[in-house]
């Protein structure tokens, strides 16, 4: 067993046991929603975000909001990625698909002139980077002509090192963006050359200096583990120089091979990519690595510096998951803006078109062109509130649920709690009258624990559609 425990008592130990999660490792969902996307139906569409937006503030609560905008263009190819994108070297495209954006942010925008308060933004891709700081300015200011934003905002844009420069980074401050988060996935030119994204230390360590001259206050970096060519010594030799690096926070992804559905991935050679058991040891490096380097695991693949506002929040117990990962703004509704992008207002979820051409003929017809949605029962909910709350803080108070949803808990969940024993009894969880608490060694299996409050994976069939848990 090795053991990534954090040094000061008030952080949340986590102890990789690799027997264990061999033992417990399967198929399941990485909870940025419940219920999942997958669950969304057609039959919510248009209209219906239009009255879940027109009564969003009614009584006396007010929530502020947060945007996610989806740039999706790449000027090149990444084999591993799942992501939505599209990839092209013709300029003109970007062009015509921000004409388009422009107006479904005003469009978006007539439906919240009562109060427009975003305190949190993130630009996701593809790659925003794609764009010049001419364009991403122009974007920014249309935002900004049609929502307010709070001046102690979060705000985050994704980058590419290798489309941007110094100079670039001063512009995205300038802009507006206070964080930023850097693709890295490995730095070993044999990994590089195997997923097509060749990409120099010295590169990313300029930009990453330069997002601090700028006056960034949080630098994260993506890291995957798993792909080809990857081992033990090249992975070790990468969170080295990354901890050198010393990002605020660091997510490192498992690498779920399904060429089947993305068809970027065809171009790997699956005899280069590494067995089970030598993902499973990078997976127990990693976790000592950044222990020991002093980061906090703060669930689901995602590590932060002790006074990263992520950790501060799920030591307050106020750390929320979302679309976008783990989260510091709780009490948002989510505006999802551009092609495939995930919003979620009051009690529902909506997803815009995730086809390119699907997207401009809804808003040349003047529709919002939302898709696809779904309206939370209150069994959703309750069990929503309670992957939240072991998935950020790994641990829940049963009378906090029973409070908020008039619930008697142990009688309500039975079959769950009847399912919790037995994962008690492998060491991943402890249960009392009270609470719910994931033991350090289950900590790592997170997603398993939260698999047992999922209603929609009651058929063991169900699970197939998603990556491994490790």
């Amino acid at each position: 067993m090795l053991h990534a425990v954090a040094h000061t008592p008030e952080i949340l130990p986590v102890e990789v046991d690799l027997d264990l999660i061999r033992r417990m490792d399967r198929s399941g969902p990485r909870y940025t929603s419940y219920p999942t996307a997958d669950r969304f139906m057609e039959a919510f569409g248009p209209d219906t975000y239009r009255s879940w937006a027109a009564r969003r503030n009614i009584g006396a609560v007010r929530r502020a909001l947060s945007i996610y905008v989806h740039l999706p263009f790449c000027s090149t190819i990444c084999f591993y990625c799942a992501c939505n994108k599209i990839v092209t070297r013709n300029r003109g495209k970007g062009e015509r698909y921000l004409d388009y954006l422009f107006r479904e942010i005003d469009m978006q925008g007539e439906l919240f002139r009562d109060d427009p308060v975003v305190e949190q933004m993130h630009w996701g891709g593809g790659t925003p980077t794609f764009y010049s700081l001419d364009q991403l300015s122009a974007l920014c200011d249309r935002l900004k002509k049609n929502f307010r934003m709070s001046d102690n905002g979060e705000y985050s844009i994704e980058i590419d090192p290798r489309s941007v420069s110094p100079q670039t980074m001063q512009g995205l401050r300038q802009i507006g963006f206070n964080r930023v988060s850097l693709g890295v996935q490995d730095f070993d030119p044999a990994v590089q050359k195997a997923i097509n994204r060749i990409q120099s230390e010295a590169k990313t360590l300029e930009i990453m200096d330069a997002s601090r001259e700028a006056g960034f206050t949080s630098i994260n970096v993506d890291l995957i583990y798993g792909l080809p060519e990857q081992t033990l010594i090249s992975l070790n030799r990468t969170l080295a120089r990354v901890v050198a690096a010393s990002p605020d926070r660091v997510a490192l992804y498992n690498y779920a091979h399904l060429p089947s559905r993305f068809k970027p991935q065809r171009r790997i050679d699956e005899q280069r990519l590494p067995s089970p058991e030598a993902k499973l040891k990078m997976l127990g490096l990693a976790a000592r690595v950044f222990a020991e380097a002093g980061y906090v695991y703060i669930g689901m693949d995602h590590f932060a510096k002790p006074d990263d506002p992520l950790a501060v929040a799920q030591r307050n117990g106020r750390l929320h998951r979302n679309f976008q990962g783990y989260s510091t703004h709780a009490e948002c509704d989510l505006i999802g803006l551009g092609v495939s992008s995930i919003g979620a207002i009051g009690p529902t979820f909506s997803q815009n078109h995730r086809d390119l051409d699907a997207y401009y003929d809804s808003l040349d017809r003047g529709d919002l062109p939302v898709v696809r949605g779904m309206e939370l029962s209150q069994d959703d909910l309750a069990r929503r509130a309670v992957i939240q709350a072991l998935s950020c803080n790994f641990r829940l108070s049963k009378q906090s649920i029973e409070v908020a949803y008039l619930l008697d808990f142990d009688r309500y969940f039975s079959s769950e709690m009847a399912e919790l024993r037995q994962l008690a009894l492998d060491g991943l969880v402890e249960t009392d009258s009270d609470w719910i608490t994931v033991t350090p060694r289950g900590r790592m299996l997170i997603r398993n624990v939260c698999m047992v409050f999922d209603r929609y994976l009651r058929r063991e069939q169900e699970t197939r559609r998603y990556s491994r848990v490790i």
